[in-house]
């Protein structure tokens, strides 16, 4: 096991996990010119968005099990060049049919990326470095969804916007050529077991574990409440009176705050073990919720600055908590990392989905219903942290047993 991580794979790092944010948001401001060049709907260039969230969300279990089973590098070599094949192919789309078909399979390919720079990082370092490594890159990610806008907007104003395809070309061009120079963490497996087998074994033997249920919870819980404040505050603003400029903006101390949480999360890793500063950030997270929750049930709400507040707290919490819960998720699994956290992945974003999606069916009803559902992700995070409490608790007590 390492410990020690050179900047160059640390930038590595960074790049794999931020390429499925990038995807999603650099070319959300050409919506509308998009939607105008194909003779389209608004809903129609809208289910561009959701065919990409799907197939992150689908791909992610596919790519965990195959490289544990071949290997990172090459699953990830594969992965980063349909990424590319299908941005060229949103690049030269001259229909929505096609475009569509062409963002969902650019997501298959983005996703192993999300999937396999987790497993490595398992594989190669111990736990207290891959928490730094997790500490230190995850606040980069929360950069992306705030510049990764701006940078689209930028290059489909002066050359329009096909040419946010292209930039996405040269970043994943660049992303499969840094791989090749990447040493294989995880060979190739040699063995008779057939892959279903193997996978259904994995399957077990990861949900049986409590520590990886409750920081899965926890994960899933926090990221849940965010997704919703982040798909019903534009409502929310809105019916207060503030413009789009506005709503952009509020974004901007949150995401300050979750790179606070972060690299304060990173300095304290140094001196404190993780799963002794997670139940504090898990207090501050609830009492962020509970914070904005109560304010909600105000008649009198009239302006963001109440409820963006906590809010914030809330974001510094979520830095925090993220790279102890994924390390301390996958930490037991070595031996199949990257099915861990396809599994970890996957069950995050489909409860994001599905808070998201509660969030816009109920959006008449605004802030109440943005912050009742940002209660019962607090409640999941709370019940996480018990199971992952006790699971902590039940390997320590096993450790003198096998001894």
């Amino acid at each position: 096991m390492k410990n020690s991580v050179p900047m160059t794979t640390m930038v590595w790092f960074a790049g794999l996990s931020m390429l499925g944010f990038l995807a999603t948001d650099m070319y959300l401001p050409a919506f509308e010119n998009i939607r105008l060049e194909m003779g389209t709907t608004q809903s129609m260039i809208g289910l561009s968005l959701t065919v990409f969230l799907l197939g992150m969300a689908l791909g992610q279990v596919v790519y965990g099990p195959l490289s544990d089973r071949i290997g990172r590098i090459k699953v990830l070599v594969g992965g980063m060049a349909l990424f590319t094949a299908a941005t060229v192919a949103c690049f030269l789309s001259d229909s929505i049919e096609v475009f569509l078909a062409a963002r969902f399979v650019q997501a298959l390919g983005a996703c192993s990326a999300s999937v396999i720079w987790q497993a490595i990082v398992i594989d190669r370092y111990d736990s207290k470095t891959s928490q730094r490594v997790f500490a230190t890159v995850m606040p980069l990610v929360a950069l992306s969804p705030a510049l990764a806008p701006l940078a689209g907007a930028a290059l489909e104003s002066h050359f329009g916007w096909r040419s946010i395809f292209i930039a996405l070309v040269g970043l994943g061009v660049l992303l499969v050529v840094t791989t090749l120079r990447q040493e294989e963490s995880a060979p190739a497996i040699d063995t008779n077991e057939k892959m279903g087998a193997k996978l259904v074994s994995d399957y077990k033997h990861i949900v049986s574990s409590r520590k990886f249920v409750g920081n899965m919870l926890i994960f899933a819980g926090c990221s849940a409440a965010f997704f919703a404040w982040l798909t019903g505050s534009p409502f929310v603003m809105t019916e207060m009176g503030y413009s789009g400029a506005d709503i952009g903006m509020s974004y901007v101390p949150q995401t300050i705050a979750f790179i606070v949480g972060g690299y304060s999360c990173r300095t304290l890793l140094n001196k404190y073990d993780g799963s002794v500063l997670l139940p504090w950030y898990v207090g501050l997270f609830i009492a962020s919720v509970s914070a904005i929750f109560v304010v909600s049930w105000q008649s009198d709400v009239s302006t963001i600055m109440p409820v963006l507040i906590p809010f914030c707290f809330l974001a510094v919490a979520n830095g925090a908590i993220y790279p102890i819960v994924v390390n301390k998720a996958l930490e037991d699994f070595k031996h199949c990392s990257a099915t861990a956290a396809g599994l970890l992945n996957f069950l995050q974003t489909m409860i994001c989905f599905v808070a998201s999606g509660i969030v816009s069916a109920l959006a008449v009803s605004g802030l109440l219903t943005v912050s009742a559902v940002m209660m019962g992700a607090a409640a999941s995070v709370a019940l996480g942290l018990a199971l992952s409490w006790n699971g902590n608790r039940a390997t320590l007590e096993e450790g003198p047993q096998a001894a």
